[in-house]
Order: structure tokens, then C-alpha cells, then sequence
């Protein structure tokens, strides 16, 4: 009897060492984490996923999670809705439903956690867009009676202080889609999608911003949308043109003097022969761009040269008809494009300039979700 007992609890023990490993074995598969701004009614929430080796992605515990401020259940076209702080412990959302800011630490687990004190107001009606470079953020706001670009300070706690000085007022109507730093944060862009104009800035030394001489620059195109610098030279940044009609989008490639002067590159603007190409993500080596066309639920890809050029290699079609793609980010290692569509985040394998759509892609999002803005670490 007391054999039998003993063979019992070795069996018990090596089941529960099996389902140990296992466990670890899953945990370590994890490489990362992806996050979307749900833009939910009433309260907003973030939806959170670990990321794994094979491009999978599964809901963290708890998910998705509570930002504290509101969304407004409507769909939102802007870039950067949901940035990270430089030193990654940080989430930094906009709320679109309730003008404010929020902020959430990302805990070792992937899972988030509101910063107390927050959330804290936008600075004006409707943030769109977030910009971060150290411990400088602006936003910019996009609704009638208080559209603007607005600075903060982000302490090391997580918690935004207004910059005071820092506001600068732009006109009913510019419908802003997008802020953002260069690598080293001497420069800022934001774009006016309604206006087709391009707000250029140089970051002063306290962070304020002074206007480049002739900003606001007129647009290549019309509704100049999503923007990014390249990452291997921050004198050059990329624009896309969203509202020139079926199959007319096109790049647009800038130099940006020290000044913040805007200088048109080769023969710029470069066409995708796609429609409303709005967000655009340049590879971590500024080798590639790819640009996610909307409307043609499609995403270019160009080859970048040393100046600037943008050569289109061609157009990679997504898995689901009409899943009205929005943002998208590189994860960390530049391996896999993510992509956020009407109701899900798409995954797409990177080598090179070529793209190709994950199996397991996509991903459902939470329901209720009415995203736009994503973050990959």
C-alpha cells in the first residue's frame, strides 16, 4: 500500500514538473507585446497582446485595459494615436471622446496600469496624434474651437505637466493627422489633412517650438496624412497624400534644413497608383517605406536612396476584402509589419522590401473596438 501511495505522489509530482515546463516554455515563446487604442464609447480601453516567435498573437490577462479617459466609438483617421516613452515603462494614449491625455506603465507582464493623476487634459478639443522624444510630448488636436499643437513634460513617474508657452493655435477646419519629432528632436512636423498643409518646426532648447520660415508649407497633394522621419537621417522626412481619387496617391519626400525649412526631394511627390495611401512606416535600417493604402486595402512598398528618392517596388494586397487598414508599426527587430485594421491587427512577414501575410493573421480585436494607433515592443 505504501508502494502504491509513493508511486502516486511520484506520478502527481512529475505531472505537475511536466505542466511547469510547459508553462515556461509558453512564456518564453513571448518576445514582445502589441497594443492598439481601442477608441472605445465612453470609456476608453487599450487592447493588449503577447507577441510570439511563429507572428502569433494572444490576449495578456486582463485585457483589454482601461486607459481612464473616453473614446468616441467612431472610427478616427490619424498616425501615432498610442505611442511609447523613449525609456519603453510608458504607454501614452489620446482620448479622443474626452480631450485628454493617458498615460498607463507597462508592467513586466505586458499588462497595463494608469498612472495616478491621470488622465490630464489634451490642451484642446479632439487629440488625434501624440508625439514623444525623452521627456518632451506634444499632441496635436484636431477639433473645431481648439485646434492646436500642445507640449507637455513627462516626469520619470509617468505624469504629464502642461508646457506652458507652448501652444500653438491652428484654424478651424485643419483637421490635423499627425505630430512627430525627428530622431534627435530638433524638429517637429505635424500635417493639416483637411487644409493639405505641412506645419514645420524647430524644437527650441526649452521645448517650444519656433515656425520654420514659410510654414505652414503647401502640401504635394491633397490631404497630406501620415508622416515619418527616416530613421537613419533625421533631415529627412516622408508625407503621404491621401485625397488625390482613385488609384492617384502618391509619397512625398522632404529635406528639413536646420530651420525647419521644407525642401522637395528628386522628383517628388512618388506615385503608389493606389488610393488614400494614409499611414507610412520606414524600415529600422531607412532601406524601406511602406505606406498602407485605405481605400485600396493594400500596402506599398518604395526602396529609399541615399537622397531621399522613393523607387516603388510594388503594392501587397491584405487577407480580408474591405478590412480598411489604419495604422501600422515594425516590431522592434523590423521582422514583422503590424497592422490595424477595422476590427483586427493584420501581420505581415518582412524581408527586404517584400511583404507577406502571416497564416495566423488576423488577429480579432476586443469588441467594441473602433481602433487606430499601435505600439510594438
Amino acid at each position: 500500500m505504501k508502494v502504491r501511495r509513493l508511486a502516486l505522489l511520484l506520478a502527481v509530482a512529475a505531472v505537475g514538473a511536466i505542466s511547469a515546463t510547459g508553462s515556461a516554455s509558453a512564456a518564453s515563446d513571448v518576445l514582445g507585446h502589441v497594443y492598439v487604442n481601442d477608441n472605445t464609447a465612453g470609456v476608453n480601453t487599450i487592447a493588449a497582446f503577447d507577441r510570439h516567435a511563429d507572428g502569433t498573437l494572444t490576449p495578456i490577462d486582463g485585457s483589454p485595459f482601461v486607459a481612464g479617459g473616453a473614446g468616441t466609438g467612431q472610427r478616427i483617421g490619424s498616425q501615432g494615436a498610442l505611442q511609447i516613452s523613449d525609456d519603453g515603462r510608458y504607454l501614452l494614449a489620446v482620448d479622443a471622446g474626452s480631450n485628454e491625455i493617458s498615460v498607463l506603465r507597462i508592467e513586466h507582464d505586458g499588462g497595463l496600469d494608469p498612472v495616478a493623476g491621470g488622465p490630464v487634459s489634451s490642451g484642446g478639443i479632439a487629440p488625434v496624434s501624440v508625439a514623444v522624444h525623452g521627456r518632451l510630448v506634444y499632441v496635436a488636436n484636431a477639433g473645431d474651437g481648439g485646434s492646436d499643437y500642445t507640449g507637455f513634460t513627462l516626469n520619470p513617474g509617468g505624469r504629464l505637466r502642461p508646457l506652458a508657452g507652448s501652444t500653438v493655435a491652428l484654424p478651424d477646419g485643419s483637421s490635423p493627422g499627425d505630430v512627430l519629432f525627428n530622431g534627435d528632436g530638433t524638429r517637429l512636423l505635424g500635417v493639416r489633412v483637411n487644409t493639405s498643409l505641412i506645419d514645420s518646426f524647430a524644437v527650441q532648447p526649452d521645448g517650444r517650438l519656433a515656425a520654420a520660415p514659410g510654414s505652414p508649407f503647401a502640401a504635394q497633394g491633397a490631404g497630406p496624412f501620415g508622416s515619418e522621419f527616416r530613421p537613419t537621417d533625421p533631415t529627412q522626412v516622408f508625407v503621404s497624400n491621401a485625397h488625390d481619387g482613385a488609384g492617384n496617391g502618391t509619397v512625398s519626400a522632404f529635406d528639413v534644413a536646420t530651420d525647419g525649412t521644407l525642401a522637395s526631394i528628386g522628383s517628388s511627390p512618388f506615385a503608389d497608383f493606389q488610393t488614400a495611401p494614409c499611414w507610412v512606416e520606414i524600415s529600422h535600417d531607412g532601406q524601406f517605406l511602406f505606406t498602407v493604402n485605405t481605400a485600396s486595402n493594400s500596402i506599398s512598398r518604395y526602396a529609399i536612396a541615399a537622397d531621399g528618392s522613393l523607387a516603388l517596388l510594388g503594392s501587397t494586397p491584405l487577407s480580408t476584402p474591405g478590412a480598411g487598414p489604419f495604422d501600422a508599426r515594425l516590431g522592434p527587430g523590423g521582422a514583422t509589419l503590424w497592422v490595424v485594421e477595422a476590427n483586427a491587427v493584420a501581420a505581415l512577414a518582412v524581408a527586404g522590401g517584400d511583404l507577406a501575410e502571416l497564416a495566423s493573421s488576423p488577429t480579432p480585436l476586443p469588441a467594441g473596438a473602433t481602433p487606430f494607433g499601435i505600439v510594438v515592443t
